[in-house]
Order: C-alpha cells, then sequence, then structure tokens
C-alpha cells in the first residue's frame, strides 16, 4: 500500500510540476536511471574550488544560467525564495555560471542582488567545461542531482520556484 501511495504521489507531482514549469520549454525530464554527475571544479563566490561530489549527502539543484539570459534573469527573484524554502529540507540550490562573464566575485554578488537573487550560493564555471561535461549549451538549464551525487533529472528552461508546489516536487525525489 505504501509503495502505491508514493507511485500515485509521483505521478500527482510530476503533473503539477509540468504545468508549473515554463509553457514554453515544457521540459521536466526525470530518468529511468541515474548516473554519475561530472566532477569538474566549479569555483565557489569564496575563491574554494568544489565538486558536486563535494555536496554528497545533499539533495543539490544545480541552475545553469548567464547575466546575458533574459529568462535567467526574470526567475532570479524567485530562485531566491526557492532557496531560503529548500536550505531547511536539505536540498541545496546553486547557481552556476560562465567564468568568463565576471571579473571578480563582488561584481556577481552585486549583479545577483540587483535582480533579487542576494542569498543564493554561486559557482563559476571555468571555460564552461562543467556545463560541456552535461552536455548543456544553453540556459538556463537546470541539473538535479540526488543525495548520492548522482544526476537524476533536469529541467530545461525556466520554473516558477516561488511556487510551493515546486519545492514539494523536489522535496519528492530525495531519497526517504
Amino acid at each position: 500500500m505504501k509503495n502505491i501511495f508514493k507511485i500515485v504521489f509521483f505521478a500527482v507531482s510530476l503533473m503539477f510540476l509540468t504545468h508549473i514549469v515554463s509553457a514554453k520549454e515544457n521540459a521536466v525530464n526525470i530518468f529511468a536511471d541515474s548516473r554519475d554527475a561530472p566532477q569538474r571544479k566549479i569555483m565557489h563566490e569564496s575563491g574554494k574550488s568544489y565538486s558536486l561530489g563535494d555536496f554528497k549527502g545533499q539533495f543539490v539543484v544545480a541552475v545553469f544560467w548567464s547575466k546575458n539570459c533574459g529568462p535567467c534573469l526574470k526567475e532570479m527573484k524567485d530562485l531566491n525564495v526557492f532557496y531560503k524554502n529548500a536550505l531547511p529540507e536539505n536540498i541545496r540550490l546553486i547557481l552556476i555560471s560562465p567564468k568568463s562573464e565576471w571579473h571578480s566575485a563582488v561584481e556577481q554578488r552585486l549583479f545577483l542582488k540587483k535582480y533579487g537573487a542576494s542569498d543564493v550560493e554561486f559557482y563559476t564555471d571555468k571555460k564552461g567545461e562543467l556545463a560541456a561535461d552535461f552536455g548543456i549549451f544553453t540556459t538556463p538549464h537546470t541539473v538535479l542531482i540526488n543525495e548520492d551525487g548522482q544526476e537524476i533529472g533536469r529541467i530545461r528552461g525556466t520554473a516558477k520556484w516561488a511556487d510551493k508546489r515546486v519545492l514539494a516536487y523536489i522535496k519528492s525525489l530525495q531519497k526517504p
């Protein structure tokens, strides 16, 4: 009975999420089988480098974005709301942008503040190597990584991150 409830909950959650992801893109893709996430280093705003494997034990929502991407900028305020709501749920939201777009972490922090994402942690991807490892060449593009460091799915395009149904759906993807 418990498994039937999980299946029904997952199906209903997926139906809701497809309605709150951008109608233009409408591209939520949860994989049948998880796969190891690439381990290329990304640079945190503090100057320390990390790989996605460093976040094992947490569910990671990695949003690849660009400061020249209009849809990316429009969802920044919603991402800030999602970030605050996701922290207590052991869900880590990280923004990843190309290193070439920024002169400094201070510049990027001010930019994020201007667009309403002042709380979200950010990383830069040197030469776009991690994005290329994932096969990501357009933004926004979100990679969902489970607590074991494996990619379980993606969201291509924007989402209404401030909608509580998105957080509920992401929570449903976490391991029990």
